[in-house]
């Protein structure tokens, strides 16, 4: 259960999650004058607050364990299930291959790169492209996307959106003459309107959100990606509690990996970067630290290779390490200029 559902205050609950207490059970082991001293309230208050939700939890375990336990699934319903996932497509074929075939469903997937590189192009071009039908080979899906660096612009979504319908004509021209072909009903707008935008301006907005993702979810089953851009910003300004950050991190991506796993949707986080000092020199690395890793399914670096926009997967349990050049143009994510042009040399 989330302190969202505590029948106490208002400033209490919002008190709570900014002291990454977010869940009832993170609250079972801490005493009355810990968590006074993080909420900045007395003790008889904070004594109540645990006394609230002590009798909650009891409420909701009254069941048994059979009400929190599921069944055991075996390997081969895992295989079975993994094969039968589709994946989101980038609109770049040579970034599609090195991921497998996409953005993978049921995974979370940590996007991360220099100022400039298209991680929100990459963003606002898999929202849309988790909407293409499934007669084009798509999810047919909603998108949600959390903008926490205002970086967000609806022209350039229906910018992407117009390409992505020319994209899918042209894939039906091909087709014609063999085969029946389907009408492309959808409109540019049809594109706007399947994608739940929230802008967030405070780490606390940030998590109340993620909180608020599932019960959201459940009444759109049809979403299929929740996007956020960035995962980093809010959490890299005004902390001195670096073990207060690294709880909420922790149990943000808890939630997040829950969510990929219960909805069959994908989950992507765009990071910033950091310069870290090793062995001499300085190095760029995805922000939060080595910590925050665990946090994803697979890892893609983006970066520059002189005046080419390259991908690189850095961790993956299921995907080797490859990097393929890429491109961001007035269509959206496509392949490499260079790329293109040694194609068609061939």
């Amino acid at each position: 259960m989330e302190v969202s559902t505590l029948p106490i205050s208002a400033s209490q609950r919002a008190k709570l999650i900014s002291a990454g207490y977010t869940s009832i059970s993170s609250l079972s082991s801490v005493s009355p004058s810990d968590l006074a001293r993080d909420l900045k309230i007395s003790d008889n208050e904070a004594h109540e607050i645990l006394k609230v939700a002590s009798h909650s939890s009891r409420l909701d375990n009254s069941g048994g364990s059979h009400a929190i336990v599921n069944g055991a699934q075996t390997a081969w319903d895992m295989l079975h299930e993994e094969e039968l996932l589709t994946c989101i497509t980038t609109s770049c074929a040579d970034l599609d291959n090195i991921l497998g075939g996409g953005i993978n469903c049921k995974e979370v997937t940590e996007i991360g790169g220099v100022p400039g590189i298209g991680k929100t192009q990459l963003g606002i071009q898999l929202a849309v492209n988790v909407q293409i039908p499934v007669d084009y080979g798509g999810l047919g899906g909603k998108a949600i996307y959390i903008d926490t660096e205002g970086s967000f612009m609806v022209e350039r979504v229906l910018q992407i959106a117009e390409a992505c319908l020319e994209d899918m004509v042209e894939y039906n021209d091909s087709l014609r003459k063999n085969f029946q072909v389907c009408e492309v009903k959808m409109q540019p707008k049809d594109f706007l309107e399947n994608i739940f935008y929230f802008r967030i301006c405070s780490y606390t907005e940030e998590i109340a959100v993620i909180n608020y993702l599932e019960k959201f979810i459940s009444e759109h089953k049809d979403v299929k990606a929740v996007i956020i851009d960035s995962v980093t910003f809010h959490f890299r300004q005004d902390f001195e509690d670096m073990a207060l950050r690294t709880r909420l991190l922790s149990g943000m991506a808890l939630k997040l990996m829950k969510l990929a796993k219960k909805f069959s949707l994908a989950v992507v986080l765009l990071n910033q970067v950091t310069t870290k000092y090793s062995e001499g020199s300085f190095h760029l690395n995805l922000a939060l630290g080595d910590s925050w890793s665990h946090a994803c399914t697979n890892r893609v670096i983006l970066y520059w290779n002189g005046n080419e926009r390259y991908a690189y997967i850095d961790k993956s349990p299921s995907l080797r390490s490859a990097s393929s050049p890429y491109s961001v143009t007035g269509k959206g994510i496509r392949n490499s200029a260079s790329n293109c042009k040694r194609i068609k040399m061939m």
